[in-house]
């Protein structure tokens, strides 16, 4: 007979479980990703749990936006990341990008919100398409967190289709000036700038830099929001603004633009998603490891075991997803299809596992003492932002069968 003939668990099957709990990771994707991801990684999550976790459900229950993390946010490096050092960012490949956004959300929705925002739909079209002025005006301070800026994008009555904004400017002969309005926008109430899409006198597109103090531009908060609760958002309204002409950004127009802008923050999103998935999935484990009913732990239930091992499944192979996206995005071969594929996929999976996870936890799942219904809240908006799942869709089927079916 063999020496040994105990049946206690080995330690490296004590590691695989307890890193099961703490970063799921069934297909040692880690051995992927290089040290710097690695410490990038940690040292975001270490960052997370100090200052989002403690707090985070008593600002969701309050709706209160806690506007001091736009500074925590600037001095970690988590706004513009991928922006050259040489303008304040952090000079890292997409990879990197993607598991600060995954690590921000495993601890909310809203402040990765507020994160991605900045980074991918203010820093990055002031990048890519702004003057050299432009870039040295404003990204230092945002990347730092001393400024805060949105997007304007959505109207009231143009979500889906963008290309039918009303929003317009015209040329004054030392200034232009900007009419209309933009809704559903993510930080505007607090926001220094705003990269807003506007429709010039011939109706094509371009983007203006409009700033707070501007006379006529005003920021309207949003109240009575179910979701995002941590996070402001409000309208951005504009009465005859005149914005300078050196703030229009130079650098590319048509509606091509915006969707480019659209492209970056929805890779983020696909990252971010998937750590809201880990988060709920950690809690369910540990609740069914905790929890006991009929004289033993519910984890010890067959049912309960499929829930867990089909929330790990889908975890896995939307973390699969992002790797390979991302070395996509590193390589400059990444297409709106594909990122379409990851966001819409991710974020489905993302609100079936918090929904899944909450029934585990049956009752006390609905309160504040456990993640799961603010994700849940969270990612009914992450499911619509940036694209509806219906509109990824079309995405989707307009490449796969040559045909647009959005008009």
């Amino acid at each position: 007979m063999p020496e040994h003939t105990s049946t206690e668990t080995s330690p490296a099957k004590k590691s695989l479980k307890q890193d099961l709990f703490d970063h799921p990771d069934f297909y040692s994707l880690d051995d992927l990703f290089t040290e710097e991801h690695k410490l990038i990684r940690s040292s975001m999550r270490d960052f997370v749990k100090r200052e989002i976790s403690p707090y985070v459900e008593d600002w969701a229950q309050r709706a209160y936006f806690p506007y001091d993390m736009v500074r925590k946010f600037g001095e970690i490096g988590a706004f513009g990341p991928t922006i050259p050092v040489a303008y304040g960012g952090g000079g890292l490949d997409y990879i990197s990008y993607g598991l600060i956004m995954q690590e921000i959300e495993r601890g909310d929705s809203g402040m990765r919100s507020t994160a991605s925002v900045q980074g991918s739909l203010v820093m990055y079209p002031i990048y890519k398409f702004g003057s050299e002025a432009q870039r040295k005006k404003y990204l230092p301070k945002l990347a730092s967190g001393e400024w805060l800026g949105c997007f304007g994008l959505t109207e009231p009555d143009h979500g889906s289709n963008p290309s039918g904004m009303v929003t317009n400017f015209k040329d004054m002969g030392d200034h232009y000036e900007l009419n209309g309005a933009k809704m559903w926008i993510s930080n505007s109430p607090r926001a220094d700038v705003a990269v807003v899409w506007a429709k010039d006198e011939s109706g094509r597109i371009h983007g203006l830099i409009v700033e707070r103090g501007m006379p006529g531009f005003s920021t309207p908060e949003t109240h009575g929001k179910w979701s995002l609760r941590a996070s402001t958002t409000g309208e951005l309204v504009f009465d005859n603004v005149q914005v300078p002409k050196e703030n229009l950004l130079p650098g590319k127009s048509g509606l091509g633009a915006p969707m480019m802008c659209l492209d970056s923050a929805r890779y983020g999103i696909a990252w971010g998603a998937v750590g809201a998935a880990m988060d709920c999935y950690d809690s369910a484990r540990r609740y069914a490891a905790e929890r006991i009913q009929f004289g033993k732990p519910i984890a010890s239930f067959q049912l309960i075991q499929k829930k867990l091992a089909e929330m790990l499944t889908e975890i896995t192979k939307a973390q699969l997803i992002n790797w390979r996206i991302g070395t996509l995005m590193n390589e400059g071969k990444a297409t709106t299809p594909q990122i379409s594929m990851a966001k819409r996929n991710n974020v489905q999976i993302a609100l079936d596992i918090a929904r899944e996870a909450r029934q585990i936890h049956g009752g006390m799942g609905i309160t504040g003492e456990y993640p799961l219904m603010r994700h849940m809240m969270n990612l009914e908006s992450v499911l619509t932002y940036e694209g509806t799942q219906d509109i990824h869709l079309l995405i989707l089927g307009n490449k796969i069968t040559g045909i647009p079916a959005f008009v």
